[in-house]
């Protein structure tokens, strides 16, 4: 059964084999602040000519922490459902000339990460749904090659 994103609206699908995800986001057309998620109006200025927008897919890590303990309900993703219980990587990354965006950091451990690394973004399974479809969410990863 094919993969589906977490929400509408939310991710660029990789077009066909090494093709990169990424992530939709809003530009605002009166002072050009970026959104994300995507959003009817600036948060900025509060003007509703919001232009959906690609976001950079590559970035900066601005921060990071762990989230050391289970999530409580109503949370429905099976990737925090270990026994026992793996504390998760949490980061902001910096989308350079448009946002900081927080999301799960993947594909490297506590040690590996340091603030200004490059960061891509990547997609990961979240849950499975009742029909039986993966449900993916985005999360950050560092760039290949350039972390210890």
């Amino acid at each position: 059964m094919a993969a589906v994103p977490i929400a509408d609206d939310l991710l660029i699908w990789p077009d066909g084999p090494g093709g990169e995800p990424g992530l939709i986001g809003g530009r605002c057309a009166e002072c050009a602040a970026y959104t994300f998620p995507l959003r009817a109006g600036c948060p900025r200025c509060g003007a509703t000519a919001v232009e959906r927008t690609p976001l950079s897919r590559t970035g900066t890590l601005w921060t990071w922490t762990t989230q050391g303990f289970p999530p409580k309900a109503p949370f429905r993703g099976e990737f925090a459902g270990t026994d026992p219980f793996e504390p998760w990587l949490v980061g902001v990354i910096e989308l350079t000339g448009q946002l900081r965006v927080e999301g799960l950091i993947t594909g490297c451990s506590r040690d590996e990460l340091s603030i200004g690394m490059p960061m891509r973004v990547v997609t990961m399974p979240f849950r499975t749904d009742e029909d039986g479809r993966e449900i993916i969410t985005f999360a950050f990863s560092p760039e290949e090659g350039d972390h210890a």
